[in-house]
């Protein structure tokens, strides 16, 4: 660990006259979409949005244009997310594919399957979820029991996955699996790129609070993959899935999750808050800036070529705590209450994001796990 990994970065001016454009285009794409709709941004899931993102070039975007990327860095990408994330859109049917799988191909995968799978991620219409926790196992990933065995010329995976999201709505999942025995706890596991149409893969829906579908668990019967679905080194899979876990932890997803009630709630207090009012605000204020400046300065790491997994974790722990916090604040703030039936914009996010914010501390690694590799870094443990 470095001190200077939380030092102030600020968006080069290259990547911030993107925003301008990037605001353009949703408010003309979001202009009917109401504030519920918007509160449910990074697990809404829209196609036919996603393939307009990726005609502008806005998917992938910091992959070779080869493959159909832009070269773009990675503080271009995080205006766009930003941007996206901010105004509400619906980003969930390509996010994973964009943040984690793309990325994750481009520099394990064999040529074949760059040729193969980042095109498609960079237009919009292939859809990726990411397959990692398991029943008993949870974000302790090296206690994971799927596995996948070589028989011929092929491998046989069986097992389970829980806590997928997108699932349902996915073409592949890129899963962490055991492939051989290991003295060590954190060898003997292998990525593979798993088609979830094959014969013996059954995903089923997990509803949550909500009524939503956003979660899944996924089963494995002696799935035949062939040899060209392992994704990267056989048994290094423990050192390619922390280095897509930088990804997954660091970027403004990890604190822009409860945006919409933010908004809604100052908009609902006024332009004459009492001084309990104008305390909690300029509270959540001072810390969403916070946890950007932190965000970026992971993202330099990124651009750079680093794997910030400690700071990565910090972003992703303390935003998780912001976005908890919100709906909390607002109660404690507005006597209005919040409602499922009916309502003002206010009371429907806030009823949103009350049942939907005990998951945001799960979804990318539980605080236990993150905490434990927070204390490495500082040399605790």
């Amino acid at each position: 660990m470095s001190i200077n990994e939380f030092s102030y970065c600020r968006v080069p001016p290259a990547a911030e006259r993107l925003r301008s454009e990037v605001r353009a285009f949703l408010k003309e794409e979001l202009k009917h979409c109401s504030a519920l709709v918007r509160a449910d941004s990074w697990m809404g899931f829209d196609a036919k949005f996603s393939q307009k993102l990726g005609a502008r070039g806005w998917i992938g975007m910091a992959l070779p244009k080869k493959y159909g990327g832009s070269d773009a860095d990675a503080f271009s990408r995080y205006v766009v997310i930003e941007e996206l994330l901010a105004a509400g859109a619906p980003v969930s049917a390509h996010w994973f594919a964009d943040r984690q799988s793309g990325p994750l191909i481009l520099r394990y995968g064999t040529e074949e399957q760059k040729e193969s799978y980042l095109p498609a991620i960079c237009r919009g219409e292939s859809y990726f979820c990411i397959g990692m926790s398991e029943p008993n196992s949870g974000s302790d990933l090296a206690s994971i029991r799927s596995n996948a065995k070589k028989v011929g010329d092929k491998w046989v995976l069986n097992g389970q996955k829980v806590w997928t999201t997108n699932a349902h709505h996915s073409h592949y999942m890129i899963a962490l699996v055991r492939t051989s025995e290991s003295e060590s706890r954190h060898g003997g596991m292998s990525q593979f790129i798993i088609d979830l149409s094959l014969p013996g893969v059954e995903v089923r829906p997990i509803k949550d609070l909500t009524g939503a579908e956003h979660f899944n668990e996924v089963f494995f019967d002696n799935v035949e993959l062939p040899d060209e679905a392992l994704a990267g080194s056989e048994g290094q899979g423990w050192h390619q899935v922390t280095a897509e876990l930088a990804f997954e932890r660091s970027g403004p997803e990890r604190f822009l999750s409860s945006m919409a009630l933010l908004k809604v709630m100052i908009d609902e207090v006024g332009q004459y808050p009492d001084a309990y009012q104008a305390k909690e605000i300029g509270r959540l204020t001072a810390r969403l800036l916070t946890l950007r400046n932190m965000s970026l300065s992971v993202t330099r790491q990124l651009n750079a070529g680093a794997n910030p997994a400690w700071s990565a974790s910090c972003v992703k722990d303390f935003g998780v705590g912001f976005e908890q916090e919100i709906p909390e604040i607002a109660q404690s703030i507005l006597e209005t209450l919040p409602s499922t039936q009916g309502g003002n914009d206010y009371s429907k996010v806030l009823a949103y994001l009350t049942q939907q914010a005990p998951s945001f501390s799960l979804r990318g690694g539980t605080r236990e796990i993150l905490r434990g590799i927070i204390a490495r870094g500082l040399g605790l443990r």
